[in-house]
């Protein structure tokens, strides 16, 4: 994600987020969004994901994922602002 963009956020998911479609559905999603996405960590209860792109693009981002696929259940979703690594 080394490309300027108007934003850059990690994404937090939690929840019941083990199944192994998740993550597939994540990456497509973001595609279909135009958003550059990595994920981070990967676990059980917990996805972390750093996401960048338009604002309103990491929005709509947002609220498929509390939407989610059927086979998993998402119970928060936490947002951070991430720093620019220019310096």
């Amino acid at each position: 994600m080394s490309e300027q963009y108007s934003s850059r956020e990690r994404m937090t998911i939690l929840g019941d987020v083990e199944a192994a479609s998740f993550l597939l559905w994540i990456e497509r999603y973001a595609a279909k969004l135009g958003l550059a996405q990595a994920i981070c960590v990967a676990g059980r209860d917990r996805i972390e994901l750093d996401i960048a792109g338009p604002a309103e693009l990491i929005d709509m981002m947002e609220m498929g994922c509390s939407l989610g696929p059927i086979d998993v259940w998402v119970e928060a979703i936490r947002r951070a602002p991430l720093e620019s690594e220019s310096g």
